[in-house]
């Protein structure tokens, strides 16, 4: 059963937020090869990885690519 966009934005992947040494601040979701970003300051590149992966998947949902989900945590 394939899932929808809105699933797959629903999940709760996780994020790397990486200082550049000019200021900018990159941002990527390890777990989607490929998806990352980067803006002027922390809060500029976490709006901008959620642009880069509501493309990442849609992209990835018309090739029929295999989409991993981020794993549940355990307590």
């Amino acid at each position: 059963m394939s899932q929808t966009l809105e699933y797959y934005l629903s999940l709760p992947y996780p994020i790397e937020l990486i200082p550049d040494e000019d200021g900018y601040w990159f941002a990527r979701i390890p777990l989607l090869k490929g998806c990352i970003t980067n803006g002027e300051n922390r809060i500029d590149a976490l709006e901008m990885i959620d642009d880069a992966k509501r493309l990442w998947l849609e992209t990835a949902l018309s090739l029929g690519m295999p989409i991993p989900e981020p794993k549940a945590e355990t307590a």
